[in-house]
């Protein structure tokens, strides 16, 4: 992968079942998992099942977030085809690295990675309209709030809406 916009402090590596260990905090952090599409893992093997579903998925590609120099998991990021060209992202940062700047560089370079070196002609990004960390992320990386889905997903937390985010490949050439 080339790192024309990763960072020094960060890298990005497919991501294994062994990850599990490092990835537990989070997955079970209950105000990081508010607006998540599943509830809070209770426990280290329900992460396990979790990140093995997801290992090898031919749809959707995981890879961790580590710091350079050490190879433990401090987040992921996740890209899935929706349609040949278009693909939706997600991504989470364990709480004791927020506010760092890491997320924002993460999913920088999976951008890079998905429009520079794969071209991909369309990200995308659905998240829930209350979850203001991920929707300032987004913004600050160029994308466009094209909508609001109503009653979208039903959550741990209840019936909720999406804010549906889009970012064209040549929005990302000119950052």
């Amino acid at each position: 992968m080339n790192d024309r916009f990763a960072s020094a402090r960060l890298a990005m590596r497919p991501q294994t079942i062994d990850d599990a260990e490092a990835l537990f905090a989070a997955y079970s952090d209950a105000d990081l998992m508010r607006y998540w599409s599943s509830a809070p893992h209770a426990d280290i093997d329900e992460t396990r099942a979790y990140l093995g579903e997801r290992v090898g998925d031919a749809k959707w590609r995981g890879w961790s977030m580590t710091l350079k120099g050490d190879d433990r998991a401090i987040g992921t990021l996740a890209a899935g085809e929706v349609r040949p060209g278009v693909a939706e992202i997600g991504y989470l940062l364990a709480r004791q690295y927020w506010g760092q700047g890491f997320a924002r560089e993460g999913v920088a370079r999976l951008l890079d990675l998905l429009f520079v070196e794969e071209g991909w002609r369309r990200a995308c990004a659905d998240t829930d309209p209350d979850n203001d960390a991920s929707n300032k992320l987004l913004r600050a990386l160029g994308f466009t709030l094209e909508g609001r889905l109503r009653g979208e997903w039903e959550t741990h937390i209840g019936i909720r809406d999406s804010f549906i985010w889009g970012l064209l490949r040549n929005e990302w050439r000119k950052r």
